[in-house]
């Protein structure tokens, strides 16, 4: 298990875990961060990315990253 925000552009990888508070974990499950779903890194610059999840693309910062566990 390692954080979304370790990897690379272009990887598809499986959400195993997220971790934090309760709040912060709906906000992501409402944005489509849930347990067992994919997720793929179109891009990652100073920390920021953008990812592809449930045909969306959505911008997170690096914080936010590091709470998805893949």
């Amino acid at each position: 298990m390692m954080p979304l925000s370790m990897a690379k552009p272009g990887e598809t990888n499986y959400i195993l875990k997220i971790t934090g508070k309760d709040a912060v974990r709906q906000h992501l499950a409402e944005l489509g961060f849930v347990v067992g779903e994919r997720v793929t890194v179109v891009s990652a610059i100073s920390g920021n990315m953008i990812l592809q999840v449930k045909d969306c693309r959505i911008a997170l910062g690096g914080e936010m990253a590091n709470r998805i566990l893949i």
